[in-house]
């Protein structure tokens, strides 16, 4: 019972790493014993300064690249296998969001938000299955994959596409957790709700105003969204399959 939320010894990838949730998360891992933890974003000098600025808490890589193809997933997934026999964590979290209005909505805007928020984590997952499995030979092996509760609920911003993908990615947390089960391999979700980040910018600007709409009276913090990647990445969170983990305060049931 002591140890269920140790990462000791764990290794893990978390996209979209270099700041924001993706950020917390590893800091999380990394304080909780991880062995390493890769990280990946689309521009190479902000997520090697993430990765050098997070290595104060562990041993924290940056491999930058466009993941958002599956060119540069396989580039990715090329530059992993070179360095590990196995991944113990894998946690989906690049993301895209887009908003405009219903008649002038860009196709542009749906592709890029569809594609990330969907496509990306689950031809990730299938090309890192290998790893994950050899993992899953000595103890569950995760993936928590980074939802929202915008997926979950309704919100009145015109962000089409971002939330049917969102709503999408809890679906396929749901078919993708019974598949690789039998793996050792546990697949959940964790559905956010607002946290200071570059995406939500107006949790970030406006923290004050944006409480007022929270049942808890604030946004979320970095112990938050750590603490839910922690309990579903470490022992505790073994037996959580196919499940999303909202964390956002009420808001979602506020709405």
């Amino acid at each position: 019972m002591q140890n269920l939320f140790s990462l000791e010894g764990r290794v893990a990838l978390v996209t979209g790493g270099s700041r924001g949730i993706g950020a917390m998360i590893v800091k999380g891992f990394l304080t909780y014993g991880a062995k390493r933890v890769y990280i990946t974003a689309r521009k190479a000098a902000a997520c090697d300064a993430a990765a050098e600025e997070l290595s104060q808490f562990g041993e924290c890589v940056s491999l930058p690249g466009d993941i958002s193809t599956l060119e540069g997933i396989q580039g990715l997934v090329e530059r992993i296998k070179a360095r590990e026999e196995k991944l113990d964590i894998l946690v989906n979290n690049a993301g895209a969001a887009w908003g405009a209005e219903f008649d002038t909505f860009p196709e542009s805007g749906w592709d890029k938000t569809v594609d990330l928020n969907m496509k990306t984590p689950f031809f990730l997952t299938q090309a890192l299955i290998g790893e994950l499995r050899a993992a899953g030979k000595d103890h569950v092996a995760k993936v928590i994959n980074i939802a929202s509760i915008d997926g979950q609920s309704v919100t009145k911003d015109e962000t089409y596409p971002y939330g049917a993908s969102k709503a999408g990615l809890l679906h396929m947390t749901k078919r993708m957790a019974l598949r690789l089960a039998p793996d050792n391999i546990a697949v959940s979700c964790i559905a956010p709700g607002a946290f200071a980040s570059d995406m939500n910018k107006v949790a970030r600007d406006h923290a004050d105003a944006v409480s007022k709409a929270i049942p808890a009276g604030r946004i979320g913090t970095e112990e938050d969204m750590a603490g839910a990647a922690i309990y579903l990445a470490s022992r505790a969170g073994d037996y959580v399959m196919g499940g999303a983990v909202t964390v956002d305060g009420g808001v979602s049931f506020a709405r």
